[in-house]
């Protein structure tokens, strides 16, 4: 057959299979895996593959494989929080790179609202993607997670799901060992009154970060020195606000989050306090925005690349028919200007 005549018309399994030498049955075979099939006629379905420009029909393979071919990121997060954290696109970034590995595309959902999550759990559960990548799960917007677990959707969530620990797999920083770390810097640096601005105490990460910090001060723990907020730069400042009211003397400050981080340097510097002289500073997940600042921040960092790529690795576990499993993956102090 002439490459003229392969241009008139879509290549298909039975001109790869004439190209490569191999029957239908093993190209077949090669599209699905490659499993029982001979190294040699594996390179050679390949190189035929290129040269014909065959594509896969993912309305046929879904028909005769009984997937999707498609993997959902589900974001209960508002819009606005999509574009306002990096982390957001940074993970989901590297979760598509991860399943162009497989040839699998992602689709995101976003599931802020109940309206939200009633069409993205419809979606999933009508069979249009084989598994869900669940990030930032708050627990008081968890009511669709029943459904899905109830109809065996394959899924892993990104941080621990309070609640459903046992039923849905995870990839977790160790944001409780982090905070720890963040706080015995500002400790060794001699800081003596040191405040935190906590993530949504409905998340994992909120939650966790929290009690490494109370842990890490033990005694000197004192609820005044805690201002609550959501991880948006507002409530940064509006935490940092509140607690220079209270407390003057702070000089050593950790937020739960860089953006919050920053929302509080704002603060810090426009009521003239000089960062890190008079007041140390420093935040989690050494996001972009941490090396934007005046000074730069001090963080600690997660690996969030390293964090999608398990997500992924995990789900198609799950989806292969294995028990789901669950990972920490430790964080790392990154020292700059800020502390």
């Amino acid at each position: 057959m002439t490459d003229t005549t392969l241009r008139r018309r879509r290549p298909t399994i039975d001109d790869v299979a004439l190209e490569a030498g191999v029957s239908r049955g093993t190209v077949s075979r090669v599209l699905n895996g490659g499993h029982w099939v001979s190294p040699d006629a594996l390179a050679s379905v390949n190189d035929a593959i290129k040269k014909t420009g065959y594509r896969i029909n993912p309305h046929a393979r879904s028909l005769a494989t009984n997937r999707a071919n498609s993997i959902a990121f589900l974001l209960t997060e508002s819009h606005e929080r999509l574009f306002e954290d990096p982390n957001f696109s940074i993970l989901m970034r590297g979760a598509a790179q991860a399943l162009a590995e497989r040839d699998i595309p992602l689709v995101l959902l976003m599931a802020g609202s109940d309206a939200e999550q009633r069409r993205a759990t419809d979606f999933i559960t009508a069979g249009h993607v084989d598994g869900v990548l669940l990030v930032s799960s708050h627990s008081g917007r968890q009511a669709f997670i029943p459904e899905l677990v109830s109809s065996k959707v394959p899924a892993i969530a990104c941080g621990i799901p309070l609640g459903f620990e046992r039923s849905i797999g995870y990839v977790a920083a160790a944001d409780a060992d982090g905070a720890r770390t963040a706080v015995e810097l500002l400790q060794n640096q001699g800081r003596r009154h040191i405040a935190i601005i906590t993530g949504p105490l409905d998340t994992s990460g909120g939650t966790n970060r929290f009690a490494g910090y109370r842990e890490q001060l033990g005694s000197d723990y004192n609820e005044s020195f805690v201002a609550y907020g959501d991880y948006s730069k507002a409530s940064g400042a509006a935490g940092m606000r509140e607690l220079l009211e209270r407390h003057p003397e702070i000089d050593g400050v950790f937020a739960a989050n860089d953006i919050m981080a920053v929302g509080a340097l704002d603060v810090l510097q426009a009521s003239g306090r000089v960062v890190p002289d008079d007041v140390a500073l420093i935040g989690f997940d050494d996001s972009p925005v941490a090396i934007t600042t005046t000074p730069q921040l001090t963080t600690m960092r997660q690996p969030f690349e390293r964090i999608s790529q398990e997500m992924v690795r995990l789900l198609m576990q799950v989806i292969e028919g294995q028990p789901a499993a669950a990972i920490t993956i430790p964080t790392e102090l990154v020292r700059r200007g800020s502390a």
